[in-house]
């Protein structure tokens, strides 16, 4: 006998199954666009606010500003979503740079050489606070609070503070020529970047094991998932793309500066929260960071348009942060 379509078997087909987004409440799925949501509004009110605002020219100039920030929030996102934090980032860019600076003007090494140093020394700083974590035990916090102070130490020490200045010019037109109008090659490089590493984390098996990381190490590694291998990679291509961000800065200052960077980890781990990422780890994307890196730089940016104390805005940005946080923690709690 027929069975009545009323009383079909829960097992017979997958029209009975709400799907991922039925499932989800209205307000849950808008709570994931918050960070898109916030970008438009700031745009709005500051196009309101000044003329501007949205002028070509300013708007390329907020890109331009953009570019080292986002190059170190790409590596932040990854080392947060597994659940970690790095607080040396801006430290490490300071002493990459110095190493290039050093090397090509002290020393006399071609320029892509330095460049290339720069890298490496990045990456080693980050390989450095993997290490500590992974066979030190310690916390992301402690390891990554030392790195940060023996990287500011060796920035100092090069030059004994002093910073280098004269670039070929070559170099510096990295950050200055513009094709199309807008697009720098520094800029380009940082698109290209975010493209890359949000396909990686989104469509890569590798990607995908960030998240299962930061969900539960434990769980991950039996899984099979070489968690700590992992987790040494990450905080080591962190810092390779705090090396980068160093480079990049100097072709925009045309000098390399011991000071570089300072409170930029801050910046860089506020663009990622803001970005909708959550400081416990297995949540955040590519797209979510960009959108966080893009508010902070019109923030700021629209702020200045509007003549506004950079004391004041330092303020506005730390609010910016808790409201972040508190949606994290809201929605997390609602889950």
């Amino acid at each position: 006998m027929a069975l009545d379509p009323a009383t079909k078997p829960l097992g017979s087909g997958a029209a009975m199954a709400p799907t991922r987004h039925e499932a989800r409440p209205l307000v849950e799925r808008l709570a994931d666009h918050v960070p898109l949501f916030s970008l438009i509004a700031l745009c709005i009110a500051f196009s309101l606010a000044t003329d501007t605002f949205l002028s070509v020219r300013n708007l390329v100039n907020v890109i331009d500003q953009l570019t080292v920030l986002g190059i170190m929030a790409l590596g932040m996102t990854a080392v947060i979503v597994i659940g970690g934090i790095d607080l040396s980032v801006g430290s490490v860019l300071a002493v990459s740079m110095m190493v290039m600076g050093w090397l090509s003007n002290a020393k006399g090494l071609p320029m892509p050489v330095a460049m290339m140093a720069a890298l490496v020394v990045g990456a080693l700083c980050g390989t450095f606070s993997g290490l500590l974590i992974t066979r030190g035990n310690l916390p992301p916090f402690i390891a990554t609070l030392a790195t940060m102070s023996i990287a500011r130490g060796l920035a100092n020490l090069i030059t004994d503070g002093s910073q280098i200045v004269g670039y070929p010019d070559w170099f510096s037109a990295l950050s200055i020529e513009r094709y199309f109008g807008f697009l720098s090659v520094t800029v380009a490089l940082f698109i290209v970047l975010t493209i890359v590493a949000g396909i990686y984390m989104k469509y890569r098996a590798g990607g995908r094991s960030l998240y299962a990381i930061g969900g539960s190490s434990e769980v991950a590694r039996l899984a099979g998932i070489p968690v700590k291998r992992v987790t040494l990679a990450v905080y080591a291509v962190c810092g390779l793309l705090a090396g980068l961000a160093g480079v990049v800065m100097s072709t925009r200052l045309d000098s390399s500066q011991p000071s570089g960077g300072l409170g930029y980890e801050l910046d860089t781990i506020a663009a990622v929260v803001i970005g909708g990422a959550s400081l416990s780890g297995g949540i955040g994307s590519i797209f979510g960071t960009l959108m966080g890196v893009l508010t902070i730089g019109v923030l700021r940016n629209g702020l200045n348009l509007v003549g506004t104390s950079p004391f004041v805005q330092q303020i506005v940005v730390g609010v910016v942060i808790v409201l972040a946080v508190m949606v994290d923690a809201n929605k997390r709690k609602s889950r």
